[in-house]
């Protein structure tokens, strides 16, 4: 049995764990084997000859030749019918969403054929340079090819745009930049460009003033807090973080624009 694994791309290291390869010689009593989930989710292709896939304990299927591996709760056993040679991709639990429209949740517990995930002519394309390649570093270059390709792609950077969006809101512009990209994801400029261009800001300015949002509310609430307690739940790191990003988008301190006449329309808006 030889499984050896590759690194990715430096583009690609935070949504792809790595690249792997099984060959395992044909066996005259072929045993079956217990797969354990691991919380990664998998693009495969089967080189070799098929695999079974056991659904129940004397029924199975054979597994796609091209194939995305969606995330598994319970075990389940394969076993090959002749001669193993596999290449595979391993990505992070979140990173294969960055690819498809699909929901992830439609792809766990079994196997999709990649062509019904991406566009029939690319998928097919896809399985036959990877089928045709002479090398492990062939194919690991076809694979990338293909995955900044369509990392590139307007419909994903359009999708990563409205899923940032989603999370500024949802966590009432706490969440980190860093941590919605995932890290160094590919082309991080490209989308924060991409997002500005859609929404008209920064994903970093759009954070800070849903923040500042959720603190105005706070703050025109009857018997509301102290400054400092608006801060920190606000997500703030202190008081004078709350402030200074408070006089940035209001030109004037808390205390302050509650009673300045000028900023009764506002106030009324957040109230």
């Amino acid at each position: 049995m030889d499984y050896q694994t590759f690194e990715p791309h430096s583009d690609l290291k935070s949504l792809v764990s790595c690249y792997w390869t099984l060959e395992v010689p044909m066996q005259s009593d072929p045993q079956k084997q217990r797969i354990v989930p691991d919380g990664c989710i998998e693009m495969a292709f089967i080189l070799g000859d098929d695999i079974k896939r056991y659904t129940s304990e004397n029924d199975y299927i054979l597994q796609p030749r091209a194939m995305v591996l969606g995330q598994t709760i319970d075990p389940f056993y394969i076993e090959p019918t002749g001669f193993v040679k596999s290449f595979a991709v391993r990505f992070y639990p979140y990173g294969f969403a960055n690819f498809v429209t699909e929901p992830i949740s439609n792809l766990a517990n079994k196997e999709t054929p990649i062509n019904q995930l991406f566009e029939m002519e690319n998928a097919e394309d896809l399985e036959q340079k990877i089928i045709k390649a002479e090398s492990t570093e062939q194919r690991i270059s076809i694979i990338e090819k293909f995955l900044l390709d369509e990392l590139n792609n307007e419909r994903t950077i359009n999708r990563i745009v409205k899923n940032t969006v989603h999370t500024l809101l949802s966590t009432n512009g706490s969440a980190s930049i860093q941590s919605i990209l995932k890290g160094d994801l590919s082309k991080r400029r490209q989308l924060e460009r991409n997002f500005k261009k859609q929404i008209g800001v920064s994903p970093k300015q759009l954070g800070k003033v849903i923040r500042l949002q959720t603190a105005l509310k706070m703050l025109l609430t009857p018997k509301s807090d102290n400054l400092t307690d608006i801060a920190y739940k606000s997500k703030y790191f202190d008081q004078a973080h709350f402030i200074k990003d408070f006089r940035e988008f209001t030109g004037t301190n808390p205390k302050e624009f509650l009673a300045h006449e000028s900023l009764a329309l506002s106030a009324l808006f957040y109230k």
